[in-house]
């Protein structure tokens, strides 16, 4: 089995050139980045399925690494929101907003103590929103696939990708695999990090998703403002 956490860590990769754009603008760029630089190969799943619309995390939290970057937005989204604050942005619309790692006792998830099946449930969440628009069809999702082959990804990450581009989105079980409202909170906010919401089916989708995982909605103001805040034009 894969690495899930690795490979989540790719998904946020925010220091990969040519992150913005569309699918198969990501996916023609891969064979020019790794003949160009060999090294940052294993990146390229976030230029594959990286956020679209040419923003990217700003700061620390694009050097924390996948799971600590989605646990520190969540925790602080849900910090605010218990707290009773107005959602918005934090005053860091500054270039460089600093995010802290939840506490150890907060019931956000700890990087090093995470299960490898949470860690795969939050890639599949990101992979599901990344679809959400329907614009990885089949001429996209074989764009992608030819890739994968140059992308530096175990055999076994290229097929679980893959098979996740090809079968349908199985919501029931991402939304099932949460056991408490941290780790629906995580959902919801990996996936918002996937995205930005331009269309309605996107939109849509992630209104679907809060719905599903039981989420007030007062607190997905406060995960979308914080997930905002958090990015900045790549």
């Amino acid at each position: 089995m894969f690495d899930a956490k690795k490979l989540l860590d790719q998904f946020l990769g925010s220091q990969v050139p040519g992150a913005g754009g569309t699918v198969r603008d990501r996916a023609d760029q891969v064979t020019k980045l790794a003949k160009d630089n060999p090294l940052a190969t294993g990146a390229i799943a976030a230029v594959l399925l990286g956020t679209k619309s040419g923003r990217q995390l700003a700061g620390n939290a694009a050097v924390l690494g996948g799971l600590a970057a989605i646990a520190g937005l969540g925790y602080q989204a849900y910090k605010n929101y218990q707290a009773g604050k107005t959602p918005a942005p934090e005053p860091a619309a500054q270039s460089t907003p600093e995010l802290l790692p939840p506490p150890a006792d907060s019931g956000f998830t700890a990087p090093g103590a995470v299960s490898n099946d949470f860690a795969l449930i939050l890639v599949r969440a990101m992979i599901a929103a990344s679809r959400a628009d329907g614009h990885i069809d089949e001429t996209e999702r074989g764009h992608i696939i030819d890739k994968l082959s140059v992308s530096g990804l175990s055999a076994d990450a290229a097929a679980f990708l893959e098979a996740e581009l090809a079968n349908p989105v199985d919501l029931d079980a991402i939304v099932a695999a949460a056991t408490t409202e941290e780790q629906r909170v995580e959902i919801y906010t990996a996936s918002r990090l996937a995205i930005e919401p331009e269309s309605r089916a996107e939109r849509g989708y992630l209104d679907l998703l809060a719905g599903r995982l039981g989420l007030p909605d007062a607190l997905v103001d406060h995960i979308e403002a914080t997930v905002s805040g958090a990015k900045v034009p790549a």
